[in-house]
């Protein structure tokens, strides 16, 4: 019981430091306040639990938490934006921060029910979702989820602007060099460490980045590919929704409880971040 009670006091400080209202609404009556819901929500992603059963695990511990419709609803019902502000609180202040992309998967039909509707198995339903970690604690700062395909560079000005705290660098692989995401991280006091490739138009920017490239801080861009095995591993490669805002907000739960609830085991010491 004692690491749970850390937990609850970990989910009321998120809450308190994120400014967040008791309640989410202040329609009907109110029995569960707003931590009692991210609690349930924060446990079945660490645990990898259905609705039902986190409840019933929760309750039976003696911890008040709403019904399974209840913690489904209110998934549903967090706004983008009061997630991003909870996974602020969660990050830390970096210095370098690294970028990447990576695919996920979706519930998908049954073999068999492919063959009764005569069309092919597996069915291809990407989601890409892309993270901004820090290379320094691991954590995870942003997190954009699509529900099609898209270039990794799409997605990279909204990491920036919805970071907690402005980094002095970020570092990517080649799929991020752009004139034009050059000029926004420049315009910022961004240094972008990012690999400029050989046939790439020689833009004003471009050449300064090619002038201060280094390759130390360049190597620190694996972290990132770390992270997200990191994230696979434990919480696993698919998400359990049909629904981008359900499917989003399990996202930012994993990212919240990989930032405070996540003990994992790196299998690489990290080199501390010297003079470059």
């Amino acid at each position: 019981m004692k690491g749970t009670n850390n937990t609850v006091h970990k989910v009321k400080r998120i809450i308190r430091r994120a400014g967040a209202p008791r309640w989410l609404h202040h329609f009907g009556p109110k029995r569960y306040a707003l931590w009692q819901h991210l609690l349930g929500l924060l446990i079945k992603q660490e645990c990898k639990l259905g609705y039902r059963r986190v409840s019933r695990l929760l309750n039976d511990l003696g911890h008040a938490i709403p019904t399974y419709s209840a913690l489904a609803k209110m998934a549903k019902r967090i706004p983008p934006l009061l997630w991003q502000r909870l996974l602020a609180v969660t990050a830390s202040k970096a210095r370098i921060v690294a970028l990447d992309g990576t695919g996920m998967c979706r519930p998908l039909p049954s073999p068999y029910y492919c063959y009764r509707i005569d069309k092919p198995y597996p069915v291809d339903i990407p989601l890409k979702a892309s993270l901004a970690i820090d290379t320094r604690t691991k954590k995870v700062l942003a997190i954009r989820l699509r529900a099609r395909k898209s270039h990794d560079i799409k997605d990279a000005p909204y990491l920036v602007r919805h970071m907690p705290y402005l980094p002095q660098k970020i570092v990517a692989d080649s799929a991020y060099d752009s004139e034009k995401f050059y000029e926004f991280l420049w315009d910022k006091g961004i240094i972008p460490v990012i690999k400029v490739r050989k046939n790439a138009y020689r833009g004003y920017v471009r050449k300064k980045v090619r002038k201060l490239f280094r390759k130390r801080t360049y190597n620190r861009r694996s972290i990132v590919e770390s992270v997200n095995f990191a994230m696979k591993k434990k919480f696993g490669a698919s998400v359990s929704s049909i629904r981008i805002r359900m499917q989003r907000a399990e996202m930012y739960c994993r990212a919240i409880a990989h930032n405070t609830l996540g003990r994992c085991i790196w299998r690489f010491s990290t080199r501390p971040e010297g003079p470059d």
